[in-house]
């Protein structure tokens, strides 16, 4: 590889303004990710409709039964995405996996729409989740590598933003569908269906996004990632009125090397960002899950309200996800991205520990927004960070195996807190999470390394 003609690669990226150019490009990789979004959060909003149409009432595998077998499906298929299929984005590039793997869990959501038995529903919601597991990796390693080194927090920011749409729009879906059964057809299905069919419209709008320049480099695709870089910058000089761009700057490499291996993260410096992100995931997922997948359920047995006005309620805190992400845009390039995540968790903890004191549903929905708020701070926070902090070899290899831990932690953390809400109500439950939380503050602020305004070659040294 021409080292020289790599890094003036490089640099001409890092050194673009953020243009209208630069944010359409993040905006339909945010498009997907918000259908994508809408498929994962639909899990706890159409759980009432299976259980109304008798679907999981004799649904059973090994330990998990009923409600807990499809939560266990949706975790372990992102499990086995993220874990097994993270590597793919590496090896084929970003944008052929994007595409497919949007494709894919589309189709197998459709599918899913139409079963007639529990172990059916079951089975395609995990082959549904492997493809959002991929997904989800494929688009956090996307955006790093495509956004200049000065907006990259404010991205993440926007796309979450964007994401998180999902979950109102999911919720009041369910609150209006899930009871009744328009035309004859359950209203769980409708719902499923209506996201499934909506990812395929997003899909034509994303054809036209360029691979990561970055990956070309990594592949010796030296002429095609210019070529890419070429194009945006004629655009970027468009958005400006035709005026020219900062001169680039000198720029760090990565090792020339196609693909990385799995042994790599285990070697100094990525072994302790791997083992930090490691705990990292695991215990966000009590926060981050353990409320979302709960809320409707803690508000009913909190105040003792029925299961459609605690969906109501729970829609009207779901109201709040996109402004989380909406407002960590004001300081997201700001600060330390390893702080803002510590200074969310805390956020969390606290938050639910009010939350579980409250005994009107005033109060319950302001302490249930804070959560939501800084739930999705943390959230689009982490999705950044955990892309800077390894090479473009095995960016999408080490960010999909660590993040895998949350989607296992979820697969059980379902029923921890089960188990804490039956044993000691929502105030163990919030226990729980404000433990979880002193985990995540812990594992970021000792070993988490700074990344701000940093190029990401430089931060993979």
């Amino acid at each position: 590889m021409d080292r020289d003609a790599a890094t003036a690669i490089l640099a001409r990226l890092d050194r673009l303004p953020a243009t209208r150019s630069i944010w359409k490009l993040v905006t339909l990789l945010s498009l997907g990710g918000l259908f994508e979004f809408y498929d994962l959060f639909m899990t706890g909003y159409v759980i009432p409709g299976l259980v109304k149409a008798g679907l999981l009432t004799k649904a059973s595998v090994a330990i998990f039964t009923g409600p807990a077998l499809f939560v266990a499906a949706t975790f372990v298929g992102l499990f086995i995405g993220t874990f097994v299929f993270g590597f793919v984005a590496d090896k084929y590039g970003r944008r052929t996996i994007f595409t497919f793997s949007l494709l894919f869990y589309c189709a197998a959501t459709l599918i899913m729409a139409f079963q007639n038995s529990g172990f059916g529903v079951c089975l395609w919601r995990l082959i549904a989740g492997i493809g959002i597991g991929v997904e989800l990796v494929t688009i956090d390693t996307y955006i790093a590598e495509l956004v200049p080194k000065q907006v990259r927090g404010r991205a993440f920011a926007y796309n979450q933003t964007v994401q998180f749409l999902a979950v109102p729009i999911v919720a009041f879906l369910a609150y209006m569908l899930v009871p009744i059964a328009p035309f004859g057809i359950d209203g769980w299905r409708w719902v499923v269906v209506i996201g499934s069919a909506s990812a395929v419209a997003v899909w034509f709008l994303r054809r036209g996004l360029p691979e990561s320049p970055r990956w070309l480099i990594q592949q010796g695709r030296l002429e095609e990632a210019g070529a890419i870089t070429a194009a945006i910058e004629a655009r970027v000089v468009a958005d400006l009125g035709g005026g020219s761009l900062p001169a680039p700057a000198t720029h760090a490499l990565e090792r020339a090397e196609a693909q990385g291996s799995f042994t790599e993260i285990w070697k100094p410096p990525y072994r302790q960002r791997t083992i930090m992100l490691m705990v990292f995931q695991f215990f966000q997922t009590f926060g981050f899950y353990g409320f979302a997948a709960w809320v409707p359920t803690l508000i009913a047995q909190q105040v003792g309200i029925h299961l459609s006005a605690s969906l109501l309620y729970s829609f009207i805190i779901a109201i709040a996800s996109p402004f989380g992400p909406m407002l960590a845009m004001t300081f997201a390039d700001k600060f330390e991205r390893k702080w803002q995540i510590v200074a969310a968790a805390c956020g969390v903890g606290v938050c639910g520990v009010l939350f579980s004191l409250q005994t009107t549903i005033a109060l319950l929905i302001v302490f249930g927004v804070l959560i939501t708020l800084s739930n999705n701070v943390l959230s689009n926070t982490f999705h950044g960070y955990q892309t800077e902090l390894f090479p473009t070899r095995v960016r999408a290899r080490a960010v999909g195996f660590t993040y895998s831990f949350s989607r296992i932690s979820t697969v059980f953390a379902s029923f921890i807190i089960g188990f804490f809400l039956h044993a000691a109500g929502t105030k163990g439950v919030f226990g729980l999470i404000a433990f979880a939380m002193l985990m995540v503050v812990l594992s970021i602020s000792i070993f988490g390394p700074r990344t701000k305004d940093m190029e990401l070659e430089q931060i993979s040294h």
